[in-house]
């Protein structure tokens, strides 16, 4: 495996609920990263969370929520993840301004596009 070097992970916290007009966020943050030629976003859906609310969203049978954590990681270089920022925040604001989003030096060891 060869290392292909340094990238930008941003890391977005939101929830399954949270919407943009027409549409959930975290579809509108995948449409809007493809737009803007990232190279890849992957939405992972938690079981189980609390944020500045302290509420906790859980699926557990007996506390079924209907607002389950959803994690989007994008990839990219830091200089498109930069770029991609402004969008993001514009998206968040459009559906209220919760969430949380972190970014991360990463390390590529491999990328493989089908």
């Amino acid at each position: 495996m060869s290392k292909l070097g340094k990238a930008k992970l941003l890391r977005i916290f939101i929830g399954e609920q949270d919407r943009v007009p027409g549409r959930p966020l975290h579809e509108a943050i995948v449409r809007a990263a493809r737009e803007s030629g990232m190279a890849g976003v992957t939405v992972l859906r938690g079981v189980e969370s609390y944020g500045a609310s302290q509420k906790v969203h859980t699926a557990r049978i007996l506390r079924l929520s209907e607002d389950l954590p959803l994690v989007v990681e994008i990839v990219d270089s830091p200089e498109k993840v930069q770029e991609f920022l402004p969008v993001l925040d514009g998206l968040m604001e459009a559906a209220g301004g919760g969430g949380l989003a972190t970014m991360e030096e990463v390390e590529v060891v491999r990328y493989l596009p089908r």
